[in-house]
């Protein structure tokens, strides 16, 4: 998964979720944060941001994407929408040969991947993780109703016979493992243990990061 147009900055400030203020070549712009989560032990003051520029005919109210930061020595990318792109280029490496469909919608739930393989039915949904504290990273860094609902119906979808997958898309590399954050939402780690325990396939893979590329790469090791 490829950025097109990527330029360095500075970041400067965070007024909301969806804004944020960067120094690119000298200048403040305002920016896009694709991630509406917390991230603020990634967006630190004058920490190194990379930013996706948009084309010139796009009509936008900001020129640029926030995608990618560095802290200390790893790069991170945080853009929520790059976990699904780059699972739907690894995919075909886990299920080989199957038919994969994005965004499938079953019922009333609307599932990332649907596949078909060897006369089976499966459902799988993605999560990206930007959270670390040395090497251990987890998910999720706030709150979050709608992964625990998502949690959920992938397991009462096994009674409907469906395998069903949660896929941990971990946006860097070279971390230790994989746990939930128990003390940021343990409804998410109860729920996650309760899938598991009933049957619901849980995997975790890091990825290969640059300024503007995303790659998944390594299984790594789930501690519940």
């Amino acid at each position: 998964m490829k950025y097109k147009n990527i330029v360095e900055g500075r970041f400067i400030s965070r007024p909301n979720r969806f804004v944020a203020y960067a120094e690119i070549n000298g200048r403040t712009e305002v920016c896009h944060v694709k991630n509406t989560g917390r991230c603020r032990e990634l967006l630190t003051e004058g920490c190194t941001v990379w930013l996706e520029k948009a084309e010139p005919s796009s009509k936008r109210k900001t020129l640029y994407d926030l995608v990618t930061v560095r802290k200390g020595d790893r790069l991170i990318n945080m853009d929520s929408a790059a976990p699904n792109r780059a699972a739907a280029e690894f995919l075909p490496n886990i299920f080989p040969g199957g038919n994969i469909r994005p965004e499938y919608t079953y019922g009333n739930s609307r599932f990332d991947f649907y596949i078909e393989k060897n006369e089976k039915r499966i459902l799988l949904e993605v999560k990206g993780v930007t959270l670390e504290q040395d090497g251990i990273v987890m998910f999720p860094d706030a709150p979050t109703e709608r992964g625990v609902k998502h949690i959920n119906e992938l397991a009462r979808c096994l009674d409907e016979d469906f395998e069903t997958y949660l896929l941990f898309v971990i946006q860097m590399e070279d971390v230790r493992y994989f746990t939930p954050n128990d003390g940021t939402h343990p409804e998410f780690g109860q729920a996650l243990r309760q899938a598991a325990e009933r049957g619901v396939k849980l995997l975790a893979y890091d990825c290969n990061v640059t300024p503007g590329s995303m790659e998944i790469r390594n299984e790594v090791e789930i501690r519940l």
